[in-house]
Order: structure tokens, then C-alpha cells, then sequence
């Protein structure tokens, strides 16, 4: 489920460090849980793909073997410990005036999603509504796959899965994917095969797109918890490094021509050292996941992918479980998925958890005050509605004298100059807003990060 494409890990409006560094003190987990770090260390070269040659395994378990106690305690920590961090970054989804880190917790609210491997042979161009209507009828001829078995051998004739990319429309769920599966494996309940699972979020990495770095040093300034790991730890453990939103991303992958990366420590620019994680110059035994809307899944050459998995949303059956999930009230669930059902094109739009999503805030608004007038049956409708609803809770969290339903001649001036925005990125064929962009069209950045739920995610600021 992809309420809001960034609330995977990360809030809005912080510096590049500060919520990866706030975690403080690392508590450790059980002697049961540090045993499980036991098992991973001790059994990785077991874990070593069909057909890799001798030669790389051999190396694995000469340096496993020769790990002194003290060394295997200490990498035993810094699992433990990124788990831990990772998890409280995983398991709180964030919405509107919530404060980051006190949202919602992601296992109270989340519904599986399907997922099918493969993906559909064209990309639809045409309106919206129609292009949903024909990805909501199931092809008899898809291959569902759980998240959680995306590496997995499901057949005789696949080989080894390394590299994974999955697609997926804009608010399907590619990011809430990535967050489940990391809290999974976080909390001990899934792939605990894999040593590591390291997110790596392309909407940060852009923050750095001009900076040199080793991928060693990459991995100290996002996961500052594997600050005590060493280059050739790496070359030991299992990893799982996850590349969420490529198409998001403002560093150009050159497969065709780029400079050859073998070392972890060997210094180059992100886009360089990206390219050679998937190609296998670089850790060739890490396991790659990357997400990607369609339109940009064309930068990484299918030789390169093992698997190829598409995100389709919600099943019917699904919808109506993410409504009652999502609210503690039956009858109001049951209200809003009857009204959903009545109307055919917000039945077909819920097809994607993020609508679901926008439909739950404004339906759930209209539903439990003194609304008059009829509930949106039009997507124009229903977009108009969330707008006015995140503007009210922009004023109920920060204040003023007019009543919240009210726009102010200030409110009016800055929807009209975000319209702008939106207007000439999506001409450029830009998805993401930086706070230059905000500048060029007379928007403040400091007062558009107050419009919380409208403006959550337009930016990140680095201090």
C-alpha cells in the first residue's frame, strides 16, 4: 500500500542525516535473536547461488572461518543494531499532521497488494480510468508473487535471482513494498538468509548526485548504524541492497560506457557505482531490488535482470479489506465502501492504494461531521475535497482567525502558484520537486512546508 509515494522511511523537510543518526543508543535484542546473527554469519557461504563459481565461495568461507570471536561478536552487534534502526524507521507510516516517527503503525493498517511476475506488454497512454479498468481485469495467464518470495526460486527452469526489478504505477504500492519487506525481515520474520537489507531511497541519493563516494562510504552516511563495518565484511555477508523509485532519480546510468568498479572502497559518483552493483562488478554475490514506475524501467537492459515482478494494486476483495483496516468504525467502513462501489470510476481508481487513501481522508471528513450537499461520485470532485481537507488541517495545526473551511486570498495565491508547478515539471517530465524548483515559481519553501498532507513530500531540504 502506497498511501504517499515517500513515507517509506523518511520524513519531510530534514536535513540529509538527521533522522538516520537520531536513533541514540542501540538496545539489542535476545540471546535467541543474536544466535539467529550467529546462523547468518556462519551459514552465508551455504547461501551461495547454483553455478557461482568455486573460486568466489571458497573466498567467502576462508574469510568466514578466519573471523576471530571478538570480530563475530562485533558484526553480530552491528546486525542486530541495524535491524533495530531500520525498524523504527520501517514500522510508522506518516499522514497528514502526524509528526514523523508517530504515525501509524504499517502492520495495523497494511493490505497485501498483488503482485504478478512479469509485466504487461504495453504501457497505456490513455486516460486514467480507462487504462485502470483494463489492469483491474486479471489476465487468467499472470503469475501472482508475494512480495516476501521475489528472490525465490519458485521453478526448476529459473536460475539464481540476483537482480529484481519491479514496476508499478504511480501510488501502487512499490515503496510500501519496500518498507513491509524490510520490516519483515527486520523483526525476524522473513528471508532471514540475507545478512543485510540496506534501503537505498533514489529520491536521497539524489541529494549526493554530485558528490564522490565508495559504496562503503555510501552506506556509513545512510545506515550510520554500519559505521563499525569494514570493506571486507562486505564481501562476507549476504546483502540486499534496494534501489526504491529509479524513476525518480536525477543521476544518469550509463551501462554502455562507464568506469569499472570492483573495490568497495573505490571512489566514484552514485549513478557509476549503481550501474556496477547491477552489472556484478562490484559485490557480485548482493541480491538487487529495484522499483521503478514504467516509463523509466527502460534505463537497466533486461540482460542485466533475473526476475522482472509489476505491482497491479488492489484486488476488489482487497479494497474493502484496506477500508476496514483502516478504520476501528464498521459502520463507517461499510458506508464508504458501499458509496466507493456506487461509483464506477472511484471503484476503478481504488484500484491504488494511494487513492484509497485520498478517498479513506475525504469520505471520512464528509462522513463524520455536518456535511451537506452530496459525496464526490467524480475524481475532480474527490481531488477538490482532499485539497480543502488538507488545507483545514494546515490551519487547525498551525492556527488562524478565519474558519478552516475558508480560503484566504494567501491560500488561493499559493494553490494557484503550486498549480504552476505542477504544471511546468509534469511539461519537463519531472515527478519530483526540489527546492529550487519551489524558488523559480515564486514559492517560499519555509512556508509550503506548513501546508502538511498538501506539501508533505514536494521536497527535502538538506541543512
Amino acid at each position: 500500500m502506497d498511501e504517499d509515494r515517500a513515507e517509506s522511511t523518511v520524513p519531510s523537510c530534514v536535513s540529509l542525516k538527521s533522522d538516520w543518526s537520531k536513533d541514540g543508543e542501540i538496545n539489542f535484542r535476545s540471546s535467541e535473536e543474536i544466535e539467529r546473527g550467529e546462523h547468518i554469519l556462519s551459514n552465508w557461504d551455504q547461501s551461495a547461488p547454483p553455478g557461482e563459481s568455486s573460486c568466489s565461495q571458497s573466498g567467502s568461507r576462508s574469510g568466514d572461518a578466519e573471523m576471530k570471536p571478538k570480530q563475530r561478536s562485533d558484526l553480530q552487534e552491528v546486525i542486530e543494531g541495524h535491524k533495530m534502526s531500520l525498524k523504527r524507521r520501517c514500522e510508522h507510516v506518516t499522514e497528514g499532521t502526524h509528526e514523523a516517527g508517530s504515525g501509524t503503525l504499517l502492520n495495523k493498517i497494511y493490505t497485501e497488494l498483488y503482485i504478478t511476475e512479469g509485466q504487461s506488454e504495453e504501457v497505456d497512454t490513455q486516460h486514467e480510468v480507462r487504462q485502470l479498468e483494463r489492469t483491474s481485469k486479471k489476465n487468467i495467464q499472470d503469475t501472482p508473487i508475494k512480495c516476501q518470495d521475489i528472490f525465490k526460486v519458485l521453478s526448476e527452469q529459473q536460475r539464481h535471482i540476483r537482480v529484481v526489478l519491479t514496476n508499478g504505477v504511480a501510488g501502487v504500492g512499490k515503496t510500501f513494498s519496500v518498507q513491509k519487506f524490510s520490516l519483515d525481515w527486520a523483526e525476524g520474520l522473513e528471508n532471514q538468509d540475507i545478512s543485510l537489507v540496506l534501503p537505498l531511497s533514489c529520491r536521497e541519493l539524489n541529494l549526493i548526485r554530485d558528490e564522490q563516494h565508495s559504496l562503503l562510504s555510501l552506506l556509513h552516511v545512510f545506515h550510520p548504524t554500519l559505521q563499525k563495518i569494514r570493506a571486507e565484511d562486505l564481501t562476507v555477508w549476504k546483502l540486499l541492497f534496494i534501489f526504491d523509485g529509479l524513476d525518480e532519480s536525477r543521476f544518469s546510468l550509463g551501462f554502455n560506457n562507464h568506469q569499472l568498479i570492483s573495490d568497495v572502497t573505490q571512489v566514484s559518483s552514485v549513478g557509476v557505482l549503481l550501474v556496477n552493483l547491477i552489472q556484478g562488478n562490484l559485490l557480485p554475490s548482493a541480491l538487487i531490488w529495484i522499483t521503478s514506475r514504467p516509463a523509466a524501467a527502460y534505463q537497466i537492459p533486461p540482460s542485466c535482470v533475473d526476475r522482472i515482478t509489476e505491482v497491479r494494486g488492489f484486488t476488489d476483495s482487497q479494497k474493502e479489506e484496506y477500508f476496514r483496516r483502516r478504520f476501528s468504525d464498521e459502520d463507517l467502513s461499510k458506508r464508504i465502501i458501499s458509496h466507493i462501489k456506487a461509483s464506477r470510476s472511484l471503484h476503478i481508481m481504488c484500484l491504488i492504494p494511494v487513492f484509497c487513501w485520498i478517498t479513506a481522508i475525504v469520505l471520512e471528513d464528509m462522513m463524520t461531521r455536518d456535511q451537506r450537499g452530496e459525496l464526490p461520485k467524480t475524481l475532480t470532485d474527490l481531488y477538490s475535497h482532499f485539497l480543502m481537507v488538507q488545507m483545514k488541517r494546515k490551519k487547525q495545526k498551525y492556527g488562524g482567525k478565519q474558519r478552516p473551511e475558508e480560503l484566504t486570498k494567501a491560500d488561493k495565491e499559493l494553490l494557484l502558484k503550486l498549480g504552476r508547478l505542477a504544471f511546468e515539471q509534469l511539461e519537463k517530465g519531472n515527478i519530483m520537486f526540489y527546492s529550487e524548483d519551489l524558488k523559480r515559481c515564486g514559492l517560499d519553501v519555509s512556508e509550503v512546508s506548513v501546508y502538511s498532507g498538501v506539501c508533505t513530500e514536494i521536497f527535502r531540504e538538506r541543512v
